[in-house]
């Protein structure tokens, strides 16, 4: 019985995925396996034309199988073991309104749960009155390939090859455990949002990344680019799973003008939302704040 015992504890070691290092996977699966969507609201102070727009950002964290090789959520992964790769998904939106035209903006990131490798993949888009915009990259060989589209036409239609992490996959990469996230000087793609906000060349800038306690279990992790003038600082929860609670973006522009924009957490609920798509559904935004 207790060599029976033993060869089932071998089989099981064997065939249970190894997860990153830090990546508990006992805590993960019945934290992240349980069928249904992390969201978490934000209350959104957006600085957009030097003014401050109120909204609401939304954050949905949630785990699926990847295609490794066509780097697309797979339609049927149990036929496709091979190929399916489990990430961590990151959507975020935001919704605010300039004068009198909305604007609606879109990330999404995935990261590899159990591969010590980048986001294969992370897309962007905003749209607005005035017309769409939208950014993929895809990570291969050792790069990322990066696909621009836009109206405005110094902007539109670009394809090109970009070194270094990317400053999205900041926020899932805390979900999985706050010390895979490299510290000090870093090579950095800053946020596509922010990148078609402000109108600059999609390109890895030197960045420093840096950490501290702020007590009550809570910590907040910093990135400062001083070339383009970029700071962001994400407050987060020291303990699994590692909740992210808001965040403050700050851009110092070269006449020295700063655009300061901030969300506070106010909602988080766990949802099959792609389950919840009837009518008798729609009372649970009012829940939400949304």
């Amino acid at each position: 019985m207790f060599f029976a015992l033993l060869l089932v504890g071998v089989a099981f070691v064997a065939c249970a995925p190894e997860g990153r290092e830090g990546v508990v996977e006992t805590q993960f699966a019945s934290y992240w396996y349980k069928g249904t969507a992390e969201v978490n609201v934000f209350d959104l102070q957006q600085s957009r034309y030097g003014e401050l727009r109120q909204g609401k950002a939304v954050m949905i964290f949630v785990t699926e199988d990847f295609s490794k090789s066509k780097q697309v959520k797979l339609d049927a992964p149990e036929d496709r073991s091979s190929d399916a790769q489990k990430v961590l998904k990151l959507n975020m939106t935001r919704e605010f309104v300039t004068g009198v035209y909305p604007y609606h903006t879109m990330l999404s990131v995935f990261t590899p749960v159990y591969e010590e490798s980048p986001a294969p993949k992370l897309t962007a888009s905003v749209t607005e009155w005035c017309g769409q915009s939208f950014m993929q990259l895809n990570y291969k060989n050792g790069k990322y390939t990066a696909k621009q589209f836009s109206y405005f036409e110094s902007e539109g239609d670009l394809e090109s090859k970009v070194d270094g992490k990317t400053e999205e996959e900041l926020f899932t990469l805390l979900r999985l455990n706050p010390n895979l996230v490299p510290l000090g000087n870093v090579t950095l793609i800053p946020s596509l949002i922010f990148q078609r906000f402000a109108h600059i060349p999609l390109k890895g800038e030197q960045a420093t990344v840096s950490r501290k306690a702020l007590g009550s279990d809570q910590a907040e992790l910093t990135v400062v680019y001083e070339e383009i003038g970029r700071k962001i600082s994400i407050r987060y929860q020291q303990l699994f799973p590692f909740e992210i609670t808001g965040f403050t973006e700050t851009w110092t522009k070269a006449n020295g003008q700063q655009e300061v924009t901030t969300a506070t957490r106010i909602h988080l609920r766990q949802l099959p939302y792609w389950k919840q798509n009837e009518k008798v559904y729609e009372s649970l935004r009012k829940e939400l704040g949304l």
